[in-house]
């Protein structure tokens, strides 16, 4: 049975977000919300017992991983980006749910820091440190062999899916109780990052009126936003909106990155369906899974500001490329400026952000590919195609703050 049902009584699922589900098997781990409690009656902890992965003072801290990079042109030319850091990033908190990356045997993880959420800090959440303090709790996330477990025992995932919401609401309770001290926010997620933040903002957040006049911008790609079609507002969240200028204050940027229309059992792009069950959000008729350009908020294309990691041994991951990597670079990131242009799309009842090379058969930059298979797209990879863009989209957001607070 599913542990929670939503406030407008739209069907709530057994599965929460994580690399390699399966649609078909999601789709039938679905159960009617009369058959569940209520949120309200879900109490929380009376103490977090919070493990910080990223927190202002804590050592070490891979969000706060040098930012240096080395700015890869399409001729092959290179020149170096210092790191940077606003002058209003003391004013501004982010608060980072990282996606699924436990490879632990157990169905959800334990909160022990390891490689692999430290390498999903560094990959999604680092480079936000030039506009705010960074924020992020371990929580119980459902592990890879959670998910696997899933599709043999839809129970194991009622089961996985609250350890795994209570552990992640324990730690926002904490960090709103004795961190934030009234600070405006920026939340950031992705895949099962971005569900729990669909859940909680939408349990905590969107109709809490004080807590939300303090959200600047929710960037939560991968984890389908949902809206009714051709809309704003509406879905996922009673009042907040998704964004549709540059700048703007208040609002979600939620988009799914595709080299072309996603396949008609793609996990995310069409809208109840693949990680919408993540967040509980089953309706298929009359809703569309939002897509906010990072590059172009208001619409149209751009080009992408992507950035990379650079592995210890110098060369960008290879199992996100398509093509030979560059030679080995002595800064902590590669940036490629100009490689994509995005837009967004929509067509066969999909919405998705669509990334093409920009440039012609004589740039070698290496391609990311759809390393999960077309269900998926370039999902790994949502947050870092656009990184440079998310956070422009975030510095403005907190300048219009900063104005409208004068």
């Amino acid at each position: 049975m599913p542990f929670f049902a939503p406030r407008r009584c739209r069907q709530r699922a057994h599965a929460f977000a994580a690399p390699l589900f399966v649609v078909v098997a999601i789709a039938s781990l679905l159960a009617p919300c009369s058959t569940a409690p209520a949120l309200a009656s879900v109490p929380g902890p009376a103490s977090s017992g919070t493990v910080w992965l990223c927190r202002p003072g804590l050592v070490p801290d891979p969000c706060e991983t040098a930012r240096a990079a080395t700015v890869v042109q399409a001729t092959g030319a290179r020149s170096l980006l210092p790191a940077q850091t606003s002058a209003l990033a003391s004013r501004f908190d982010c608060f980072y749910v990282y996606p699924t990356a436990s490879r632990e045997g157990s169905y959800n993880s334990n909160l022990v820091v390891q490689t692999p959420e430290v390498d999903a800090a560094i990959a999604q959440a680092s480079r936000f440190t030039q506009v705010c303090k960074v924020y992020a709790p371990m929580y119980r996330e459902v592990t890879w062999h959670g998910i696997e477990e899933w599709f043999a025992d839809p129970s194991v995932g009622a089961t996985a899916g609250r350890v795994a919401y209570q552990s992640i609401l324990a730690g926002f309770e904490d960090y709103l109780t004795h961190y934030n001290r009234g600070r405006p926010l920026i939340l950031i997620g992705h895949s099962q990052g971005s569900a729990m933040l669909i859940l909680l903002m939408e349990h905590l957040v969107d109709d809490n009126a004080a807590l939300r006049s303090r959200l600047v911008l929710a960037i939560i790609p991968g984890g389908n936003v949902q809206v009714p079609t051709g809309a704003l507002v509406g879905g996922s969240f009673s009042h907040i909106r998704l964004c549709s200028t540059t700048g703007q204050a208040g609002c979600v940027i939620a988009y799914s990155t595709f080299p072309g229309v996603p396949p008609a059992r793609s996990v995310v792009g069409r809208p109840g369906r693949g990680i919408s069950a993540m967040s509980g959000q089953s309706a298929r008729g009359g809703v569309q899974v939002a897509c906010v350009n990072p590059a172009a908020i208001e619409g149209g294309t751009a080009t992408l500001d992507t950035f990379f990691p650079v592995l210890s041994s110098g060369v960008v991951p290879p199992s996100r490329t398509s093509a030979t990597t560059p030679r080995a670079v002595s800064t902590p990131w590669v940036e490629y400026p100009g490689l994509y242009r995005a837009s967004c799309e929509r067509a066969d009842g999909a919405s998705w952000l669509q990334v093409t090379k920009a440039t012609g058969p004589s740039d070698h930059r290496p391609l990311v590919s759809e390393a999960l298979g077309p269900n998926w797209g370039y999902h790994e990879d949502d947050v870092n195609l656009a990184l440079g863009n998310l956070v422009a989209d975030a510095a403005a957001a907190e300048a219009t703050w900063e104005r409208s607070t004068k």
